[in-house]
């Protein structure tokens, strides 16, 4: 089978992980190129086809070009309906998007937050306990929202994997890596059990690769 584009993103990263996995589930083939991050971002002829210079960006035929993981991830889904990616229906279809902008906008953005926080990503090295504690309450009310979600299902939105549960799973791994030690996961068992069952998945397991998950939540650098 023919690639149905080239990919410029890695592995390891979590949007990139959302296409390969899409990919995967879909029966499609992509070609992953390779990538050397300050380098081939900063390339001429990577600026000129994708200006904005981040990952993952997608080209296609005829020179059509997506940029962002989810949006490429729900292209990819779309070239194979009978994967089930996107659901059995148009309202299936709106429910995989609403889980995916949950997951990225009312859990990761906060997993990002806090992670920027505690590595003094801001101005100054400024670091705030208060609203690192308010960050947390924040994700950990869309936390409490996804467990009682997913006490009544085995997957947000069919009986199988969609587009929904590889975002989700991947935002919970993140967040399961920086904001989530032992004592806090073990506050929403549905969510790691289901977390379990979507990256085990025998197509998209060596994609999700492994856990990496943290003991304890990742911890403010000291002050110099």
């Amino acid at each position: 089978m023919a690639p149905i584009g080239s990919l410029w993103g890695v592995p390891r990263q979590r949007q990139t992980k959302y296409i390969l996995s899409a990919a995967a589930i879909a029966g499609l083939e992509l070609d992953l190129k390779p990538f050397e991050f300050g380098v081939t971002n900063k390339s001429p002829e990577f600026v000129d086809k994708f200006p904005f210079a981040k990952i993952p960006t997608f080209e296609g035929e005829n020179g059509f070009v997506l940029l962002e993981g989810a949006s490429i991830a729900r292209y990819v889904a779309s070239l194979a309906p009978q994967s089930g990616l996107l659901g059995n229906s148009i309202k299936d279809a709106a429910l995989v998007d609403q889980w995916i902008h949950f997951a990225e906008h009312e859990i990761n953005a906060h997993t990002d937050l806090v992670w920027q926080l505690v590595e003094r990503f801001f101005p100054e090295d400024a670091y705030s306990e208060s609203i690192h504690k308010a960050v947390f309450e924040r994700q950990e009310r869309s936390l409490k929202f996804l467990e009682q979600k997913l006490s009544l299902r085995e997957f947000l939105v069919t009986d199988e994997i969609t587009l929904a549960d590889i975002v989700v799973a991947n935002v919970i791994q993140r967040a399961a890596r920086v904001t989530l030690g032992a004592a806090e996961r073990a506050l929403y068992p549905n969510v790691f059990a289901y977390y379990a069952r979507v990256a085990g998945d025998p197509r998209i397991k060596d994609i999700f690769g492994t856990a990496d998950f943290v003991e304890v939540p990742v911890a403010p650098k000291k002050d110099k």
